[in-house]
């Protein structure tokens, strides 16, 4: 085990996580002695209490076990829980999308503070950085009053635009200033991509499966979707968009490369390069999503597809709404080549954003605090995400499967066959939990023994008893 001294984040944490890390890759088995507290201080040159504190705190998720006089051993119950593999059961053929009145019941789970949000994807209130951005709000108001008052500009505020084109050059876009649009959150950037790139009737290319609003979406501008196995482990296969873009006529794609929504999947800067490659090839243009780029978990920010364009065919969608404040419904666009059209269209939708939250995420970021938010955040989101996975691998039925997403903040769940998801959607809510259904995941009925979690919410002893509870009734 090795642990970064230069890391700030409490140092129990990090034992708690090397250890559960080595439980659940099976290097440590149930029934495993772990080293004493004085063996393990020595080797990892960390104080005794240290060590006791990460041992309490792995005895709490279940992983280990305390016994007098003899020490700590890895729990017998415990199970290592496999990952979903690639679905391909997937007809390639065009669908059209009729999954509304299911996607808007698992929408009602949004901003409803009665149920356990284990449906929502969003970062807990305690992760946000909602007092300084409060500061930052009443400054800005208080110093703008008739500019906070007014219409900002079509194309967003110019101090805003500047601060996310430089911030564009970590995933390696480089865009400009003149090539963005502020929009109000990335569901607008989706939508002005769409109806930029399409009439209805059209073909999309779409992962499958797929975050269901951009289904909904689909839906409502009339257009027929073509679903594309996005596998959990490697994400999006370019091979496969060379023969469904050979094969139909498709006018635009929808990817998610960054830890796509649901199934947390992260294709390779390789494989981007190579998607890009084709796609410019054939003329066809590409709607990207990247809200979820910022919560990586390894070493450094992957790339965005939109930074191997080098035709304009790659239209980039993102938010701070995953990582600074959803309620601020602060998103951006930027079209390539598409630029006037989606000005055209942003104005003829909402005419511009709202002002006062634009200035005031404007400030937040070029006042730096932004990096050091990121880096406390990605931390949390990590240890949270284990603390499920472990909690679902003692809690849920023999036979279910779960992600392990390399960041992100959601969790796809593989019931036992035979489960239905929907069903236990339903029982879910009864007892006030919030989760969704991995049916409004695609245009066909693939996914009905999957589910969704979302791993945003601060772990608590309520977000345990939830999970537990919930893999209680999946096992009913």
């Amino acid at each position: 085990m090795n642990l970064d001294s230069s890391d700030n984040q409490y140092r129990y944490k990090k034992v708690e996580q090397e250890l559960s890390k080595h439980i659940e890759a099976g290097d440590l088995v149930p029934g495993d002695k772990l080293p004493s507290l004085r063996q393990m201080s020595k080797t990892l040159k960390v104080s005794i209490s240290t060590v006791a504190h990460a041992y309490e705190e792995l005895e709490k998720r279940g992983l280990i076990e305390s016994r007098p006089r003899s020490g700590y051993y890895v729990r017998s119950e415990f199970r290592t829980i496999p990952t979903p593999e690639i679905k391909t059961t997937q007809k390639l053929e065009p669908h059209a999308v009729t999954k509304n009145k299911l996607i808007n019941t698992a929408l009602e789970t949004v901003g409803n503070k009665d149920l356990l949000p284990l449906g929502v994807v969003c970062p807990s209130n305690d992760l946000l950085p909602t007092r300084q951005l409060a500061k930052i709000m009443n400054s800005v108001i208080r110093e703008n009053p008739l500019d906070t008052a007014g219409y900002e500009m079509i194309p967003g505020n110019l101090d805003l635009r500047r601060q996310i084109a430089f911030r564009s050059v970590d995933c390696g876009s480089n865009v400009t200033a003149d090539e963005l649009i502020i929009t109000t959150g990335a569901m607008e950037a989706l939508y002005i991509s769409l109806r930029t790139l399409t009439r209805p009737g059209d073909l999309v290319l779409i992962q499958s499966p797929s975050y269901y609003c951009f289904l909904q979406l689909v839906e409502n501008l009339g257009l027929r979707a073509i679903e594309m196995p996005s596998c959990p482990k490697r994400g999006i296969n370019p091979e496969r968009v060379d023969d469904i873009t050979r094969t139909f006529d498709i006018k635009a794609c929808i990817f998610s490369p960054n830890f796509n929504n649901p199934d947390g999947s992260l294709t390779s800067d390789a494989r981007k390069k190579e998607i890009v490659e084709i796609l410019a090839k054939r003329k066809i243009p590409l709607v990207e999503d990247d809200v979820y780029g910022e919560i990586y978990f390894g070493d450094s920010r992957p790339r965005t597809l939109k930074s191997y364009d080098r035709e304009g065919g790659v239209l980039l969608c993102s938010s701070f709404s995953k990582t600074i404040a959803p309620g601020y419904r602060v998103g951006w666009l930027s079209p390539g080549r598409y630029l006037e059209k989606a000005l055209e269209i942003k104005a003829t939708t909402n005419v511009s954003c709202v002002a006062a939250t634009q200035m005031a995420i404007a400030r937040y970021l070029r006042e730096t605090l932004y990096d050091r938010h990121l880096k406390k955040l990605r931390a949390a989101m990590k240890d949270q995400m284990q603390k499920m996975r472990t909690e679902i691998g003692l809690a849920f039925p023999e036979g279910t499967k779960v992600t392990n997403p390399k960041g992100g903040s959601v969790l796809w769940v593989e019931l036992p066959e035979g489960k239905d998801g929907v069903e236990l959607f339903f029982k879910a809510r009864e007892e006030g939990i919030g989760i969704v259904p991995g049916t409004v995941f695609s245009p066909q009925d693939v996914f009905s023994n999957y589910i969704r979690l979302s791993s945003g919410s601060l772990w608590s002893d309520e977000i345990q008893a939830g999970v537990r509870r919930l893999g209680e009734l999946a096992a009913e």
